[in-house]
């Protein structure tokens, strides 16, 4: 590694924390199943294959416009179990509490995951409480697993982006992060910012229903944005992926924040959006299934893969131009998931 040290940067999900699974994790945990590098690891039993993930959540505040730690968590693993095309079923959490953290606010975010976990329609079967002292966490830290099962037939992966493949998300991009950072910072207009916090996966159980295996890799495009997760996808599938600045929809506000404080919103977390990448000739039934959702009414067409520049992603700017959407480097906001 280049550094002797870690830094934020290296938890932003972009480059630097591509090159700590790389140089570290991998080296000693590589296996088979690891190794795919997908948002859920896939394996099989006798009779049905399975999809299990895990994610850490520090996001702070705690609290925030939209919701908190608790519906994050959940919402999170749901997502990513989703992502491969597997319908969420049993989730773990795993709590570790700041002595003095207000009894009322875990409470709260106690009923937040359970409220989560009923909209999603999962349960939490196992999970695991520490207490440290004060000084020691930053008020809770939350992990959650969780386990899902593959219907029949669907085969959800990058390795099945084809050239000519549509790419399409199923909203505005950039609330969640602005929303994190708003509030933490006490911007005069958090109030008009909201996350898109949601579980995903009846979005995309209706997706799978109306369009199966036409449907060739999903990925929710959390830390690093929407930028980060289309070239990581490019990466995986060694082709290139094409997208268009007038087709990828920014709220107002979130654009307007942006522009204020020099953030590009195409690296901004969301927590409720996923990518879709489709066969060509599935795209419009796909995009009017997305619409009849709530959570895919906005849901749009940004853009292609094509062959070439192998493993690039090339934004199509609003006045003709292009420019190649590197993978974030640094961290632009720390701990908003």
């Amino acid at each position: 590694m280049k550094f002797d040290k870690i830094l934020l940067s290296h938890g932003s999900g972009g480059r630097l924390s591509q090159d700590l699974i790389q140089d570290v994790f991998l080296k000693d945990f590589g296996n088979e199943i690891l190794d795919e590098l997908n948002d859920s690891a896939i394996f099989k039993t006798v009779d049905s294959r399975l999809s299990f993930t895990t994610d850490a959540y520090v996001v702070s505040p705690i609290f925030f416009s939209g919701g908190d730690i608790g519906r994050l968590s959940v919402c999170g693993t749901v997502n990513d179990l989703s992502m491969m095309g597997a319908k969420p079923l049993y989730l773990s959490a795993s709590f570790i509490i700041e002595e003095g953290l207000q009894i009322d606010d875990l409470k709260a975010i106690s009923r937040s995951m359970k409220q989560a976990a009923d909209e999603a329609g999962v349960k939490i079967v196992c999970g695991d409480t520490k207490v440290v002292g004060k000084g020691m966490a930053d008020k809770i830290f939350i992990t959650t697993s969780g386990i899902g099962l593959i219907p029949d037939g669907i085969d959800i992966s990058p390795q099945r982006i084809c050239s000519g493949d549509s790419i399409i998300i199923n909203g505005t991009i950039g609330e969640h992060g602005i929303a994190i950072l708003s509030q933490r910072e006490g911007l005069g207009f958090s109030s008009s910012l909201i996350s898109d916090v949601a579980p995903l996966n009846h979005l995309v159980a209706s997706m799978l229903d109306e369009a199966g295996n036409d449907i060739h890799a999903l990925r929710d495009p959390t830390r690093g944005g929407l930028a980060t997760t289309l070239n990581e996808l490019a990466d995986r599938s060694g082709l290139s992926i094409r997208i268009y600045e007038d087709r990828i929809s920014i709220q107002d506000n979130v654009r307007g924040v942006c522009e204020l404080l020099g953030f590009d919103p195409l690296y901004i977390a969301n927590e409720g959006k996923l990518v879709a990448i489709v066969k060509n000739e599935a795209k419009d039934r796909v995009l009017a299934c997305m619409r009849k959702h709530p959570l895919g009414i906005n849901a749009a067409i940004i853009g292609e893969v094509v062959e070439k520049p192998e493993g690039l992603v090339c934004l199509i700017t609003r006045i003709g131009g292009m420019r190649v959407v590197d993978m974030i480097t640094g961290e632009q906001l720390p701990r908003i998931c």
